[in-house]
C-alpha cells in the first residue's frame, strides 16, 4: 500500500535508528510519503543525517524548537522543499534537566520545570501553529506521550506533568483546527529503550515491569508504535481526533 502517496511529513525528534521518530519516518516513506526531518542536537547530526539519505528526505535540519528563528528556518525549508504543502506534522519531543530526574519530585526546580514543559508541551503548539498555513483539509499531527502522564511513574519525575499537559495541549489543538479538517492525536507508548528513555533513572525497572504485568506478556518496539502511528495519520482513521491511543500491550488497563 501507498496510503501516502503524494504526501509530505514533516517529523521532528529523530535521534538515531533507536528512536520512535526514526520508526514512524521509515514507515512513512514505506507507504509514499516525502520526508522533511528535524533534529535537535548538533551532536546528533552524525547519526541522524545518514539515516536521513537512506530514507531520500527532502531535507534534514538540526532545530532547537525552544528558539523561534530556528522554527522560522525549519518552516521556511518545508514550504520551499514540499511545495507549500505540509500533510502530516509527527512531533516526538521531550525534555528533562536530569537533576530533576535524579532528584525527589518536590525538589524540581522553577526553571527545569519550565523547560520541560516548554520542549516537551508547549513546542506541539508552536508547531501545529507554523504547520497548520501549509495544511490542508485531511492533514493530520501527532504527538508521543506515555502513561506516566497519567498515573505515577517511578523515576520519571517531572517528565510525568509534562506528558500530563502534552496530552491536554493536544485535545485542545484537535478542537481547534479541527473546522479545518486538521487531526491532531498522540500515542502513548510502552517503555522502550530509546536514547531519551536512557536518561530516565531505573529505566530498565520500567520496561521489566511493564513487560511481565502486561496482559499481552510482552515488549513494545518502535515498529509497534510505527504502525499504529501510520494509521492515525492516515485517512484510515480520517473521523479520529483528540485521541490517545495506548500501544503498550495492555498495560495501561491494569490498578498496578
Amino acid at each position: 500500500m501507498t496510503r501516502f502517496a503524494d504526501k509530505n511529513a514533516l517529523v521532528f525528534g529523530i535521534a538515531n535508528d533507536h528512536s520512535i521518530a526514526y520508526a514512524i519516518a521509515t514507515a512513512l516513506a514505506a507507504e509514499g510519503a516525502q520526508l522533511g526531518l528535524s533534529y535537535g542536537d548538533e551532536r546528533l547530526a552524525r547519526r541522524v543525517e545518514p539515516l536521513a539519505a537512506t530514507l531520500n528526505a527532502r531535507f534534514c535540519v538540526r532545530a532547537d524548537v525552544g528558539r523561534e528563528e530556528d522554527l522560522e528556518m525549519v518552516f521556511a525549508t518545508a514550504a520551499e522543499a514540499f511545495g507549500g504543502r505540509i500533510d502530516v506534522l509527527v512531533h516526538s519531543l521531550a525534555y528533562a534537566d536530569r537533576d530533576d530526574l535524579l532528584g525527589p519530585f518536590v525538589e524540581t526546580k522553577r526553571e527545569g520545570f519550565g523547560r520541560a514543559l516548554d520542549i516537551s508541551a508547549y513546542s506541539l503548539i508552536s508547531l501545529t501553529r507554523r504547520a497548520l498555513p501549509f495544511m490542508v483539509e485531511g492533514s493530520s499531527v501527532l504527538t508521543l506521550s506515555y502513561y506516566g502522564a497519567e498515573k505515577v511513574v517511578p523515576g520519571y519525575k517531572v517528565m510525568g506533568p509534562a506528558k500530563a499537559a502534552l496530552e491536554s495541549v493536544m485535545r485542545y489543538l484537535a478542537v481547534d483546527v479541527g473546522a479545518k479538517g486538521v487531526r491532531v492525536n498522540a500515542i502513548s507508548a510502552g517503555p522502550i529503550r530509546t536514547l531519551a528513555a536512557a536518561g530516565i533513572p531505573g529505566f530498565r525497572d520500567m520496561q521489566k515491569a511493564a513487560t511481565e504485568r502486561a496482559p499481552l506478556g510482552r515488549t513494545i518496539t518502535t515498529a509497534d508504535v510505527a504502525r499504529s502511528a501510520v494509521f492515525l495519520l492516515s485517512d484510515d482513521a480520517a473521523a479520529t481526533t483528540g485521541e490517545v491511543l495506548h500501544v503498550d500491550a495492555g498495560y495501561h488497563l491494569l490498578g498496578q
